[in-house]
């Protein structure tokens, strides 16, 4: 499916559409990206799914911040998500070095060659990578990944992710949706 339109006022039919796809295909994990909770709310109740979400790193907005309020954390966690907070795979350190002396580097072409198919796609393949390294998906299944543009969710993509240390492994065998 193609969104009109990228944003968050696509996130209940994304992942309506995310969640039709793992129960018709038999796939039992699910890697959310969300920053306050809200995308992952619309995945509390789907209990008969392994749900992971991930979050921005801490400071990403402020140095030593974590945009999601602790009591929604625990809000997900109680509900039988796991939540993962760590350095982005696709930035990380490598964005502070370009920052300091600038020019563009590996992982910043490869980030911004995914941002070609649209900014959630970009962060589908970062997440799924994030949550295979922490030991949160199983490694060698596909899982279902949902990202988004700023806010909410707009993409969604059935994905075997490699560790990063082998990213270039990865791969996305469909796009369930995504904005055109």
């Amino acid at each position: 499916m193609y969104f009109e339109a990228a944003g968050k006022h696509n996130t209940e039919k994304t992942v309506e559409l995310a969640l039709k796809t793992a129960r018709e295909r038999g796939i039992g994990h699910i890697v959310v990206a969300s920053n306050t909770g809200c995308t992952a709310g619309f995945l509390k109740n789907a209990t008969d799914l392994e749900r992971v979400c991930v979050t921005h790193v801490n400071g990403f907005k402020q140095p030593g911040q974590n945009e999601m309020p602790e009591d929604v954390r625990n809000q997900l966690v109680q509900s039988g998500m796991k939540v993962l907070t760590t350095t982005h795979v696709l930035s990380g350190a490598e964005r502070g070095i370009s920052r300091k002396f600038g020019g563009t580097y590996p992982v910043e072409i490869m980030a911004h060659t995914l941002r070609m198919f649209g900014q959630g796609v970009k962060v589908c393949v970062e997440i799924a990578v994030m949550a295979l390294d922490a030991g949160l998906i199983p490694y060698g299944q596909p899982v279902i990944a949902i990202g988004g543009t700023g806010r909410g969710a707009d993409t969604a993509v059935i994905i075997t992710p490699a560790h990063a240390s082998n990213i270039l492994d990865t791969r996305i065998h469909e796009i369930i949706c995504k904005p055109y």
